[in-house]
């Protein structure tokens, strides 16, 4: 079933079913309370003539019905009254009969003194009938009959039923229309949907979805999905940035190995000469291992599951810090701790620790001799942060954000991978938080921030 098919079936149809329905049960109530409403008044009137009936001279019976002031005005919707005798003889009637009428009989004996009320049809009208047993002041048995017709309750009900045909056939054609126009601009902009999925699948991320400003689910669907196709591209892109500057960062050792091992076989070497060309090479297989190792920790720190577990962040940098007491004693650097005695947060305690180290190589290599690294933990309302700041000469602000871009190298450096603080921020991102290079008078700060649990 079609998305247009099903929102004419339970937006149009099933609404206008439902109102038919509605509808003819009110029409059920409404017939219902106009016949009650009838009834009431031949009661009424019932009531009126059998106490009066016997209240004229000498006691004579008659219909006040016909002696009303008022007769001429109440007479088109006045009910007719039939006064039957002790003999079952009509007696009088109201209105008078025109000549030709028939005159009725009824047996007295059968005529009880409750209201009984039915409905009988005559010279094909529906009319409604009261028929009550009175007695005279002398105890005789009369008969008193109210008919009215029921002309113009079948006409209000007719009137009713026109009404009501004409709403429903008024609302279903309505919501018809309203549900084309509905299905027709959902499955535009579904198909819009369904025709960037297909340009995604095939790899095609420049494509851009056009806006849908219409505010609903559709609307947050399609929010999304740009989103996410723009993520995928950029993630795309940095791949790819990631592989070039990967192939040129392993380019340039492997042409370094290749040409001194050329010149090495070129002609014959003594043996000095083969253990320098040796020597600089194994500096150039060290950085190749130490490069393939950092894009390994890159991968498994963006890539492989995440498994929290309780840990201190203070105990964490106090580890940290011992590791790397060995880099920083032969240059007389002091790395030391501020924070609380305890700081408890939830995350996966190797990522932690792999980032934190990291932060402090960074600190060391760019550090002078004779200076001091702090390692800062802290907690601030909602936030758990580990900041590593050293004395060195301090990155530079147009700078503070491209550092951790993969292979970015600052200016005047240190030779390193370009790796450290990329993998700061995977880990960091990982765990719901973010890594940034704090402003600063003197030197460099870098943050791992982390959300606290």
């Amino acid at each position: 079933m079609t998305l247009s098919t099903r929102l004419w079936l339970w937006g149009a149809v099933l609404p206008a079913c439902v109102l038919g329905g509605v509808l003819f049960g009110a029409d059920q109530l409404f017939h219902g309370a106009l016949e009650r409403s009838l009834d009431q008044a031949l009661l009424a009137q019932a009531a009126i003539e059998s106490v009066s009936l016997f209240d004229g001279p000498k006691n004579e019976p008659h219909l006040h019905m016909a002696t009303s002031p008022l007769v001429d005005s109440v007479r088109p919707f006045a009910p007719e009254g039939i006064l039957f005798g002790p003999d079952g003889e009509e007696v009088m009637r109201y209105p008078p009969p025109l000549g030709g009428e028939p005159v009725e009989h009824v047996a007295i004996t059968q005529i009880s003194s409750t209201p009984l009320l039915s409905t009988v049809e005559h010279e094909g009208h529906r009319h409604r009938e009261l028929v009550v047993g009175v007695k005279s002041p002398g105890g005789e048995a009369y008969a008193l009959k109210l008919s009215a017709s029921l002309a113009q309750t079948d006409a209000s009900t007719r009137t009713f039923h026109l009404i009501a045909l004409f709403s429903t056939a008024a609302t279903a054609i309505a919501l018809v229309l309203v549900q084309a126009l509905q299905g027709r601009g959902l499955r535009a902009r579904l198909a819009a949907l369904r025709s960037h999925l297909e340009a995604v699948r095939a790899g095609e991320l420049e494509k851009r979805l056009e806006p849908d400003r219409e505010g609903d689910e559709v609307s947050e669907v399609h929010e999304v999905l740009g989103q996410a196709t723009e993520r995928l591209q950029s993630a795309r892109d940095s791949r790819e940035r990631l592989l070039a500057d990967a192939a040129h960062e392993l380019r340039t050792p492997l042409s370094l190995m290749r040409t001194r091992l050329d010149l090495a076989l070129r002609r014959e070497r003594s043996t000095d000469e083969l253990k320098t060309a040796l020597s600089e090479t194994r500096e150039e297989v060290v950085r190749l291992a130490t490069l393939a190792g950092r894009l390994l920790d890159s991968a498994a720190h963006s890539h492989g599951p995440l498994i929290r577990e309780p840990v201190d962040l203070v105990l964490l940098a106090r580890d940290a810090v011992a590791s790397a007491q060995s880099g920083a004693s032969p240059r007389h650097v002091t790395i030391s701790i501020e924070g609380p005695d305890t700081c408890a947060a939830s995350g996966n305690v190797e990522s932690l620790r792999q980032a934190l180290d990291n932060l402090l190589a960074n600190a060391l290599k760019f550090a002078p001799d004779q200076s001091t690294i702090v390692v800062t933990v802290k907690r601030e309302n909602t936030t758990l942060s580990l900041s590593v700041k050293d004395q060195g000469p301090g990155i530079p602000e147009a700078e503070r954000e491209i550092v951790f871009e993969p292979f970015h190298r600052v200016r005047g450096g240190p030779p390193g991978t370009g790796l450290g603080l990329t993998i700061v921020r995977e880990i960091a991102t990982r765990h719901g938080g973010r890594s940034y290079v704090a402003p600063t008078s003197g030197g460099a700060e870098v943050v791992l921030e982390l959300p606290a649990v």
